[in-house]
Parts: structure tokens; C-alpha cells; sequence
């Protein structure tokens, strides 16, 4: 398993959250489900990433990028054992058009059976987790945009030195749309994610392996540190999060279901990955979304379109 940088260690000591004597552990399945379920909220996000070292000497890395907005994080699907988290993101305000981009969305699931996991190359594949591996353990499966997949991967949830946090195993991530849409040396990450509660919100550490090809051998070229931060703010237009949710919530559910049926029809699924989109299918649903919520679409018409292009995306793959 990869170790964390020091760095993010001395980090980790500045965010004393030792739980109160009234709540329940993290590495508790009580304790992690509340931790989850307060991902939820609205938030001003900032998105801070930084490659630190080469592991390619003919590889020079590009400077720190940082960005920024806000978000609502909603819970769309709980069943106990697997919650499920949809991101919008609200772009514009005071006196800007408002614009609500449909943004990742995270499942948890408690002990799961398998795991849908990137093995490169736009293809995912379902793994089979041990009983001894998954016993107390949450998987988070994460999706692009259009509900496509992104990665999977088991992990834990723990206090260590004070702080409440969910770690991942090492697993393999397509490149996100920031770096593929530079087309770098790279064209994966081997990556660890750490989720943990803050007294502001939540953060989202990612430590990255940038692999690609050198001389035919998949190999490391730089790494990358990633924190995300999520701090409550509502000071924006959150109901137009909340309305674009509600007028396209039934489309994305039916949406969700299709993908669900292509990876089980291939025990996976290959999509081909497009920088600017993240996905083949990407634009276009996206698309069918705005139009439905505009009314230029009925909702039986844009299903049937969305389940046309996934099906088209993931045919003969």
C-alpha cells in the first residue's frame, strides 16, 4: 500500500476531529455511515493540485494548478448499507446566469461482493472482493458526469492521531479531464484517496502516480498531491442546484440503471475516454439533461435517446 507524504501527515495534525463522546466510532458501521452521510450540504470547493516528483528524468512538472466554485451535495439513494451522493455544480451569480453542471457522483457500499475497478485503456471490470478482505470495510465507486464509471476501490474508515478519515487502497483512475485534455506522457494514475470530516466540511486528499509508456513498459512518471476541500457555504444560488435536480432527477435514476445493465451484461464495461467530455457518451447525455429540464425534450424521449448512446458507446468493446 502506498504511504502518504509527510507532508499530508503534518497536515492531517492540524485537524484535531477527535469524535465527541456521544458519537460513535468511524471504524463502526454506524460511525462510518454518519461520517458519510455528512458529505451532504452545500459547500464553496477549492481544488488544489500540485506534481511534486519526477520519476521520468526527461519529465519537467507543470506548475501547481488550483480552481475553484461552488457545490451541492446531495443524497439521492440510501438503502442502509449503500448510500449514494450526487455532486451539482453552480457556476455564476450575482448578476451572472446561473448555470448547473451535473457533476461526480460517489457510492458507498458496506462489505461489498466486488468492486468496479479501471483496468486501463477505458475498460472497467467487476472484482471480486474475499470475504476477508471486504469484512468491515466501505467501497466508494465514483462517476464522471454522465453516470459512466471512473474508478472503484474498497478501503477503511479510522481515527489515527486524532482524525476521522476514509483511505483506499492503491487502485488505478483514467486521467481526469484537467491533465488529458494537455494529451501528457501519462495515461493513468495508481492512486490513493483519503475522505475525512473537518470542522468546516470535509476534505478529499488524493495522492497520484502518473503512469504512462516509456519504452513500450508502463512506468511512473511524476506524482501528483491533490486536496480538495469542501467548506459549508450556502452563500449562493442553491435552489437552482435543488431545481435542476428535481427536474432531471428521473432521467439520470433511469440513466444510472442503464449503465448499471451494461456492466452486468459484460461483467464490465469499455467506454472509450474522450479528454474534453470524459467519456463517448458524455456530451450527449449531459445534453438530453439540459434539454429535458428546458422542455425541448420529454423525459420518455430523452431516456430512450440516453439508452441508445450507452448502448452504442459500449457495443463490440
Amino acid at each position: 500500500m502506498l504511504r502518504w507524504p509527510a507532508a499530508l501527515f503534518v497536515l492531517s495534525l492540524l485537524l484535531p476531529i477527535t469524535a465527541r463522546a456521544d458519537e460513535p466510532s468511524c471504524a463502526t458501521f454506524e460511525g462510518a455511515r454518519m461520517r458519510i452521510l455528512a458529505m451532504a450540504g452545500d459547500y464553496r470547493v477549492s481544488f488544489d493540485m500540485r506534481e511534486t516528483t519526477a520519476w521520468n528524468s526527461g519529465y519537467t512538472p507543470i506548475p501547481p494548478y488550483r480552481s475553484g466554485g461552488h457545490e451541492s451535495v446531495r443524497v439521492i439513494e440510501d438503502d442502509g448499507r449503500r448510500i449514494v451522493l450526487q455532486h451539482l455544480l453552480v457556476v455564476g451569480g450575482q448578476g451572472e446566469r446561473v448555470m448547473v453542471i451535473k457533476h461526480w457522483r460517489q457510492d458507498w457500499t458496506f462489505e461489498p461482493g466486488s468492486v468496479l475497478s479501471y483496468s486501463g485503456n477505458g475498460r472497467w471490470t467487476v472484482v471480486n472482493v474475499p470475504a476477508g478482505e471486504r469484512r468491515g470495510r466501505w467501497s466508494q465507486t465514483v462517476w464522471q458526469t454522465d453516470d459512466s464509471p471512473r474508478y472503484g476501490v474498497i478501503g477503511y474508515w479510522a481515527e489515527e492521531a486524532g482524525v476521522c478519515a476514509w483511505q483506499s487502497h492503491a487502485a488505478w483512475r483514467p486521467l481526469a479531464r484537467r491533465d488529458a485534455i494537455r494529451h501528457p506522457p501519462y495515461d493513468r494514475y495508481w492512486a490513493v484517496n483519503r475522505h475525512a470530516p473537518s470542522p468546516s466540511g470535509w476534505i478529499h486528499w488524493q495522492d497520484n502516480r502518473k503512469m504512462g509508456l516509456a519504452d513500450g513498459v508502463l512506468a511512473p512518471i511524476v506524482q501528483e498531491i491533490v486536496l480538495n476541500s469542501y467548506v459549508r457555504d450556502s452563500g449562493f444560488d442553491v435552489a437552482a442546484a435543488d431545481s435542476y435536480w428535481t427536474a432531471t432527477r428521473d432521467y439520470w435514476a433511469a440513466v444510472r440503471a442503464e449503465w448499471n445493465r451494461a456492466i452486468d451484461r459484460g461483467d464490465g464495461v469499455s467506454v472509450a475516454e474522450v479528454a474534453d467530455t470524459g467519456s463517448a457518451s458524455g456530451a450527449r447525455l449531459m445534453g438530453f439533461a439540459d434539454a429535458i429540464r428546458e422542455g425541448r425534450l420529454s423525459m420518455a424521449d430523452g431516456v430512450n435517446r440516453a439508452r441508445d448512446v450507452i448502448a452504442e458507446v459500449t457495443a463490440g468493446r
